[in-house]
């Protein structure tokens, strides 16, 4: 992931053929360049990076037979992130991907303020180049993520077509992906399915909130284990959304234990977040487009909750 200085825009240049006419120009593009995500294409095409027949034009734009395509390739960004010699728990790992179990209280990737420590910067010590560039120098092979302290299966992309591969699949719902928590009260119900959508909270847009306009998100929830004051469940993402688990599992009436957003103020049992683990994890392989899945034991501050409360 270590850029040179003086990289250079890359140009690049098509002509499109008779049986290619009709096709959006950022479909088309993607179809180009299978190595770059389409939103990032579109991205290029907002910037006025791409003119067809020496004009910009719009994504949207329906390109026709011989028209000539040029696109500017913006040179990659110097990296700013350090590697660093973290110890990551590493699942399983071969030339496109690389799967690791994060602990809880460890950032997936930097932001302002914090450039250090996080599991990108791990990765980029383990990977070194081997990393897709898909979502750029602070997000190097990061195909989705899990907050702070959810602890878990997490999946990287080292090339960019496992990139695409493994974004595709989280965009048509189709990769596993269930957790394991502990939440206020005594479910009921031994299965409850929530299709609520989730966008950010008018009132407050650092939380995320079931609203009328948000994004469809739907959370498959099974019972465990039930005890006194708290049950032991399971949840199966059929969506993705940023906090997804945690807001629907609180519109049900019963919180995540230890969240510190969408629970109660206070509890019995102290927590240092909320006791959120990514359990399992199923996609197809983008080389072998065989199914594969991984799996992580519960870890041991989830462990010492379960006895606390039993």
């Amino acid at each position: 992931m270590n850029n040179k200085e003086n990289a250079k825009d890359e140009i690049r240049e098509f002509l499109v053929l008779g049986e290619e006419e009709g096709d959006r120009l950022d479909v088309y593009l993607s179809s180009q360049l299978g190595d770059m995500s389409r939103s990032y294409i579109q991205k290029i095409i907002k910037d006025k990076k791409v003119k067809v027949n020496g004009k910009i034009e719009k994504a949207k734009y329906a390109v026709k037979e011989d028209d000539n395509i040029v696109i500017e390739i913006p040179a990659p960004k110097l990296l700013e992130i350090i590697p660093q010699n973290i110890p990551i728990d590493i699942v399983y790992e071969d030339n496109d991907l690389l799967i690791v179990n994060k602990p809880q209280d460890m950032v997936v990737h930097p932001a302002p303020g914090n450039y250090e420590n996080t599991l990108v910067n791990a990765i980029l010590y383990h990977c070194k180049d081997n990393l897709s560039s898909i979502n750029g120098v602070i997000r190097p092979g990061i195909v989705h993520r899990i907050d702070k302290d959810t602890s878990g299966i997490l999946m990287i992309a080292k090339n960019n077509n496992a990139h695409n591969c493994l974004a595709e699949q989280l965009k048509d719902h189709s990769i596993t992906r269930e957790y394991e928590f502990i939440c206020h009260g005594v479910v009921k119900e031994d299965k409850i399915t929530v299709d609520k959508p989730i966008g950010r909270n008018p009132k407050d847009r650092l939380k995320m909130a079931i609203v009328k306009d948000g994004k469809r998100a739907v959370t498959h929830f099974e019972v465990i284990q039930r005890y006194e004051n708290f049950t032991h469940m399971k949840a199966n993402l059929e969506t993705g959304r940023t906090h997804q688990i945690r807001v629907h599992a609180a519109s049900i009436g019963h919180p995540l234990l230890g969240d510190p957003i969408y629970g109660p103020k206070n509890s019995k049992i102290k927590c240092s977040g909320q006791t959120l683990h990514a359990r399992k994890l199923g996609f197809i392989h983008p080389t072998t487009k065989e199914y594969v899945e991984f799996n992580s034991e519960l870890p041991s501050y989830f462990m010492e909750i379960l006895n606390k409360i039993k």
